[in-house]
């Protein structure tokens, strides 16, 4: 067996039944006469991408994996390494690295080195014998703690190299940890005296399936819950304590409730700022819940700091405020009539245009027509960078969880593309819809391709205004004079020409008839673009 094999080996032991990749690699060829199923893609990103939305949307128990060649297709990935750990998505990445002669030689790609400071833990493997070694010490820690990308690199000639004896390994353990009890105790004497709370939750709620104890602990309160955008749908957006997602763009019933508050209660999440994350206000008390005790103090100064797994912390919490509460529940009356209050007024500013007949139609109608068009307990769906995010994720209201790929700590244009396939991947019975524009198909969309190839049908939504719309009021009036925003294509004939379903829609009154057939063609395994010609939209719902 060569050390290639071994890896595959223990990709296997691990779980792993899918390697996303770009020739030529050892380990996807071994891996493939394992049994484990190589996903082509055109371009590594977007292999990276689908590797951190299976990783996303199956809690890590089909780990998403990619492997490329050395040199520039590990250079090529970076984007998609570095898009995983700014949201903390546990990926592993395997680069054949060069020769070991050349490893360290200028000016040669080391993976180890260069990929160090966007993973959790880089390391060669330059001695068959350690290979297992190195693996355990990866997947522990792709599977404890703060999630992020692993980069194993392999250099070449190694894994061509006879790997001797058995192979020893065994999967690795996954653990969890709680927070100080008497940080707990200190935290619900907080939240139970505290006039205004709002809990404020993260993904750490999803990846550690805490959403009834979400849920229950707002109830137990009457604290109304919004959420960070990677955190969105990890509560119901439709329970009467719902305030909505926090992005650059967001709900008024957000802003308010945390502007007004006295103290948050940030649970599951980093509270990093970021340009395009939910502004937080400053002068509040906060308990902050993170499993990364780097998070304490980063941007927000915590009153309270509760480090541990979300599911734990929240049963901590729960019981701790029922001893105070003497069991009792609090009357949530009041808080459900301002926020139905404040999202009635705010709503009502919006609708119009959610709603507008006019021509070109905004996008904004689009996403309106396509949220009472789908099914939303059985759809996935995912966004772009820019206008798409800031468009759909303040008035897209999910219902269950891990139905909306949130992310925007950094802004990757071409990531939904991936996501959506990934997504798609792990979840085959679900509609999965990635919302792009015509800028972000400039980046990834040759790898639609990759979605009828590999049979992975996905509804794309592309939102074309034939222009970079979101940078038309900061470009220098010289440039605008050269059209250098302006950006034009027929993607919808791009769709038919890669072999999948492509359809132009121009009118307002074709919108929800387009979708519908839309899809119809998915559920005949048929991977579709609907593209929607749509005004240059700029306004935002950020306050």
């Amino acid at each position: 067996m060569k050390v290639s094999g071994a890896i595959a080996e223990i990709l296997k032991r691990e779980g792993v039944d899918v390697i996303f990749g770009y020739p030529r690699n050892r380990v996807l060829e071994d891996g493939a006469a394992a049994g484990i199923r190589p996903i082509i893609v055109r371009q590594e990103r977007t292999g990276v991408h689908m590797a951190d939305a299976l990783s996303r949307m199956t809690r890590g128990k089909r780990m998403g994996v990619f492997a490329m060649q050395h040199g520039p297709g590990a250079e090529n990935s970076w984007g998609g390494v570095a898009q995983a750990y700014s949201e903390s998505i546990p990926v592993l990445v395997l680069p054949m690295g060069y020769a070991q002669a050349l490893q360290h030689v200028p000016d040669n790609f080391n993976a180890t080195i260069q990929m160090a400071s966007i993973s959790k833990h880089a390391e060669p493997i330059n001695i068959p014998a350690e290979t297992p070694n190195i693996m355990r010490r990866a997947f522990t820690q792709l599977r404890n703690g703060r999630r992020r990308p692993v980069v194993v690199e392999m250099p070449w000639d190694v894994l061509q190299e006879n790997f001797k004896g058995r192979v020893n390994y065994k999967p690795v353990l996954e653990t969890r940890f709680a927070p100080d009890p008497d940080a707990v105790k200190t935290a619900a004497k907080l939240l139970v005296k505290a006039k205004r709370p709002v809990i404020y939750a993260g993904q750490g709620v999803h990846w550690a399936e805490a959403y009834e104890e979400l849920q229950e602990l707002a109830e137990l309160l009457a604290i109304p819950v919004c959420t960070s955008l990677e955190g969105k749908s990890s509560f119901n957006e439709h329970h009467p304590l719902a305030l909505g997602s926090g992005g650059a763009a967001i709900p008024k019933t957000v802003r308010h409730f945390l502007d007004e508050s006295d103290v948050i209660f940030s649970v599951g999440a980093s509270m990093s700022q970021t340009s395009f994350g939910v502004q937080l206000p400053r002068n509040k008390k906060v308990i902050h819940n993170t499993l990364d005790e780097m998070d304490i103090n980063k941007n927000i100064i915590a009153e309270c700091a509760l480090l541990g797994d979300s599911k734990l912390t929240l049963q901590m919490m729960i019981d701790a405020c029922r001893d105070l509460l003497k069991g009792e529940s609090r009357d949530p009356s009041e808080v459900h009539a301002e926020i139905k209050d404040i999202e009635k007024g705010w709503m009502k500013e919006w609708l119009p245009l959610l709603t507008s007949d006019e021509t070109p139609f905004t996008p904004y109608r689009v996403l309106w027509d396509l949220q009472h068009t789908v099914d939303m307990d059985n759809t996935i769906i995912t966004h772009d960078a820019g206008s798409p995010r800031d468009q759909l994720s303040p008035f897209w209201k999910t219902t269950a969880p891990l139905s909306y790929i949130g992310w925007g700590k950094t802004t990757q244009l071409g990531y939904g593309l991936g996501l959506a396939m990934g997504a798609k991947l792990a979840c085959p019975d679900k509609l999965c819809i990635n919302v792009w524009g015509d800028a972000a198909i400039g980046f990834t969309g040759m790898d639609f391709e990759t979605a009828v190839r590999e049979r992975l049908p996905i509804l794309s939504i592309l939102l074309n205004n034939e222009a970079m719309a979101i940078e038309l009021d900061i470009m220098p009036e010289a440039t605008k004079r050269y059209r250098a925003t302006d950006i034009s294509g027929n993607y919808a004939k791009f769709a038919k020409s890669m072999g999948g379903y492509g359809e132009r829609v121009e009118k307002v009154e074709d919108i929800v008839p387009a979708i519908k057939r839309g899809i119809k063609k998915t559920q005949q395994g048929i991977p579709t673009i609907l593209e929607f010609m749509t005004g240059k939209e700029k306004r935002f719902s950020r306050l």
